[in-house]
């Protein structure tokens, strides 16, 4: 499981450039809060092999799942939560652990943690608001 702000992040597959060429499909890990994006670690080897061909051969575009095999559901299986999932399932869970990491955070007595979830709360309670009025809107 991969933490940024004090919780999980999502499970994804996205576009990431490097140096000129856009490499599609790649497995990685995305913050719902600051918008931190990771390759996945089981893959950051076979993603900067193929970056550095890719760019070695002038390639502007190619796709990750065409040159490395993956380990299929086991990329994935680490993350809390994926893109595909309802997003208001995913900001619950989200403030749900946000929730249990502040508790332990105050039992600890780390502060400087408790205002990093706190500032996390309020991001993911504003997300699920606009989620809220986006369903009784339609």
């Amino acid at each position: 499981m991969s933490f940024c702000c004090g919780a999980s992040m999502i499970g994804t597959k996205g576009t990431l450039k490097h140096i000129r060429t856009h490499i599609h499909n790649v497995p990685i890990l995305f913050c719902p809060v600051c918008h931190r994006v990771d390759i996945h670690y089981l893959i950051e080897n076979e993603y900067e092999i193929l970056a550095e061909y890719a760019h070695g051969d002038g390639a502007d575009e190619v796709d990750f799942q065409d040159y490395v095999e993956q380990q299929g559901k086991a990329l994935l299986e680490n993350c809390v939560n994926h893109e595909n999932e309802d997003p208001m399932d995913v900001a619950l869970n989200q403030i749900d652990m946000a929730l249990d990491l502040l508790s332990f955070a105050k039992q600890i007595g780390d502060e400087e943690w408790q205002r990093e979830l706190k500032n996390r709360l309020v991001i993911l309670s504003g997300r699920r608001k606009k989620l809220k009025q986006r369903r009784t809107s339609v």
